[in-house]
């Protein structure tokens, strides 16, 4: 973060104002798309309370248990009947193998979120924020999420909130610590709403 803002004066004033955003790591592997599944289009919050449900109702957050559930079991949980499909076919690739998680993790970047957007579902944002959070990369710049772009807004003190063309343009400053903005546009986020 002090790499960041060291370049950004905006980071620089924001810092000092209201500090470093914790850590978020979430666990690589199934359990980890499964939570970027759940987390599409909802709030934390809404993501949260389903994903305990899930917790509860499967016993356990692997394939096997997901393939054990019909639809309606998994809706009953809280996932959409679009959401149950996309995390039944996630536990179809990782059974038959064609989802390699060690070939997954060695991967480039975009060749990484190629991989994981041929995959019904889960579509660009859902690959960034498990490379940023599962896997830990550092220049990973998820510019279609709205907290980020409302965060940009907010930081860079602009008239409008920037659409993804534009952050990912913003973003070209802050390679190769992309990662690290992001945490922390998501950070000003929560605190600029009062979260």
């Amino acid at each position: 973060m002090t790499a960041l803002a060291a370049k950004d004066e905006h980071v620089a004033e924001w810092l000092a104002r209201i500090g470093l955003p914790s850590p978020r790591i979430r666990t690589r592997g199934f359990e980890g798309f499964m939570r970027a599944i759940v987390a599409q289009q909802v709030s934390v919050a809404a993501a949260n309370g389903i994903w305990r449900k899930l917790e509860e109702g499967l016993g356990a957050i692997e394939p096997d248990a997901v393939l054990a559930c019909d639809d309606g079991r998994l809706r009953s949980l809280g996932l959409s009947r679009q959401k149950t499909s996309y995390v039944r076919g996630l536990a179809e690739a990782v059974v038959s193998g064609t989802l390699d998680f060690d070939a997954l993790h060695k991967a480039p970047d975009e060749e990484a979120i190629g991989t994981i957007t041929r995959l019904k579902g889960l579509g660009r944002w859902s690959a960034e924020i498990y490379l940023l959070f599962a896997m830990q990369r550092p220049d990973v710049w998820p510019a279609n999420d709205l907290a980020l772009q409302e965060a940009m807004r907010i930081l860079k003190n602009l008239r409008s909130r920037p659409d993804e063309k534009r952050l990912r343009k913003l973003g070209e400053a802050w390679r190769p610590h992309r990662s690290a903005g992001a945490l922390f546009l998501w950070h000003v986020y929560h605190h600029a709403k009062g979260r």
